[in-house]
């Protein structure tokens, strides 16, 4: 079987570029694994591939979800591996390409066994939120799993919500479903590469990408988006720059303070990413350099004896 290759990094740092550069190379086909790109009807502000990059390279699972629709690791992990199968069934390499950590740990990790979620330990989870923010939901992540929470940044609210809505539904600490895990891809049948450049050439690359986004219409996207009504809760709701634009377009926020909270919500979602690469990928190759150059050449050191 020919070895997986795994793409990971921050957000606007490249990965969509470099993994089409990586599929010639290779004979590959992309897969996504971010976990906003998976929804439809959020081309501009989730970043997906562009047309033209789609005609580039072979391209799977980016919009293909509704939005209106919750769309687990799980439910991630099983469209994948279905699909690393057929890429691998043509002869092809399978390159998966996100920013989303929790993915390429239940590839190379494995998939906690957790129990679905109740809507009333979600809905509890989100009273929890409202009624005490953000301090109180780590309060009770540290109450329901001391050892889990320990290991995730007070601001990871996706993270502390996790582990709050499992103690809900199950009585039981998240960290102890987390131990039971097995990886999906064995050893030796991946490779790894995170993409982890200059923070502050990061950010600047961030705040450009925005503005690029604003003016090729991505506040018409997020319009139309938010016609649907939808559950405020809903993961697609909360995507980088949704939650400011939305307001904006509600009249709550001036036009140019949305912009500012959603390069500011996006420089710190970078941060994080990087910060989980650094601790759970510490052994995957880097590329640092944002220079296409130089990029290319990191690249084809990395991939040199990809197929031995």
């Amino acid at each position: 079987m020919n070895r997986v290759l795994l793409i990971a990094g921050p957000t606007a740092a490249g990965k969509t570029a470099l993994a089409i550069e990586a599929s010639k190379r290779i004979d590959g086909e992309i897969i996504n694994a971010d976990s906003m790109q998976v929804y439809g009807g959020l081309t501009l502000i989730t970043a997906r591939p562009s047309e033209q990059e789609l005609m580039q390279a072979k391209h799977h699972l980016f919009g293909t979800i509704d939005p209106g629709e919750r769309f687990s690791v799980g439910q991630w992990l099983s469209a994948a591996m279905a699909l690393i199968e057929e890429v691998e069934a043509r002869g092809k390499t399978a390159i998966l390409v996100g920013g989303t950590g929790l993915y390429f740990n239940a590839l190379t990790k494995g998939l906690a066994p957790v129990p679905d979620i109740t809507p009333a330990a979600r809905a509890r989870a989100e009273a929890l939120i409202e009624a005490q923010g953000l301090d109180g939901l780590r309060s009770e992540a540290l109450r329901l799993d001391p050892q889990g929470a320990a290991r995730i940044e007070p601001a990871d609210r996706q993270r502390l919500q996790r582990i709050v809505e499992v103690g809900y539904a199950t009585g039981e600490a998240l960290s102890r479903f987390h131990a039971e895990t097995e990886p999906i891809l064995s050893a030796g049948r991946w490779t790894g590469l995170v993409i982890e450049p200059d923070r502050e050439a990061l950010y600047a690359r961030i705040n450009l990408r925005f503005d690029r986004m604003m003016e090729t219409g991505a506040l018409d996207e997020v319009r139309r988006f938010m016609e649907r009504q939808l559950d405020p809760s809903l993961p697609a709701m909360k995507a980088l720059g949704v939650p400011p634009l939305i307001a904006h377009l509600r009249d709550e926020l001036p036009l140019d303070e949305a912009i500012d909270l959603a390069k500011r919500d996006s420089r710190r979602y970078a941060k994080r990413q990087m910060t989980w690469f650094r601790n759970q990928h510490a052994d995957w190759g880097r590329i640092t350099s944002l220079e296409p150059d130089q990029r290319s050449a990191e690249l084809d050191a990395m991939l040199g004896g990809f197929k031995d």
